[in-house]
């Protein structure tokens, strides 16, 4: 098995380093987070470190990058307390990933991709259309990590919308049956297979399947 440490990651080339220290943790989440400015600009991002916080009361948190640059998305966040999560299918990948294109302050993503904005009642905040998986987001709070100047996001999830088809009687999501991929680093998109579901893990006491 070949090995690296850190003395040979400060030797690599800059996109190298990126892409194994990216892709060396495994599967990420796949995340479009559509938010809309206080004059009404909207604005989508793909974001691959959405992550449950908790259930109950169910949180979510997400990483910004340093906002030594302008970062739409942080922006209006902090402008409005609103956002969206967006799962990603199969057939959004190309126009989701363009959305990391470095586009000028206030440009919407929506207008240079085929992505496209869907509104629900009583929320102005823009959703993708077609994703099957859709949370209404609140922000919460936000932590700054000194290590590598960066935000961590705290949200409440006030609405979650979904395609019916996805939930089983238990209320459990099988996000597989709505095409959602994962990413593998920065680039690389992967369709997830459900190959099992376990009961809760008791001590001295055999897993048991779900699905078996």
């Amino acid at each position: 098995m070949k090995q690296l440490s850190t003395e040979d990651f400060s030797k690599m080339e800059r996109i190298e380093r990126l892409n194994l220290i990216n892709s060396c943790t495994g599967y990420k989440s796949a995340n479009l987070i559509a938010t809309q400015s206080i004059d009404g600009k909207s604005n989508i991002a793909i974001f691959s470190s959405v992550t449950h916080l908790g259930s109950d009361p169910a949180l979510i948190g997400f990483i910004v990058r340093p906002t030594t640059v302008p970062r739409d998305t942080y922006k209006n966040i902090k402008e409005t307390g609103y956002f969206t999560v967006n799962h990603v299918t199969e057939s959004m990948i190309a126009d989701a990933h363009h959305t990391s294109a470095n586009y000028a302050p206030g440009i919407s993503e929506f207008e240079k991709t085929n992505l496209e904005e869907e509104y629900k009642e009583h929320i102005s905040i823009p959703f993708a259309k077609g994703s099957p998986i859709q949370l209404y987001c609140k922000y919460v709070n936000e932590y700054y990590i000194a290590e590598n100047d960066t935000i961590h996001v705290i949200a409440s999830i006030e609405n979650i919308f979904f395609e019916e088809n996805l939930r089983h009687d238990d209320g459990w999501l099988q996000i597989d049956k709505g095409n959602v991929v994962a990413l593998n680093g920065l680039d690389g998109y992967c369709l997830p297979k459900l190959i099992d579901r376990f009961q809760y893990a008791r001590k001295d006491t055999p897993t048991k399947s779900f699905l078996k």
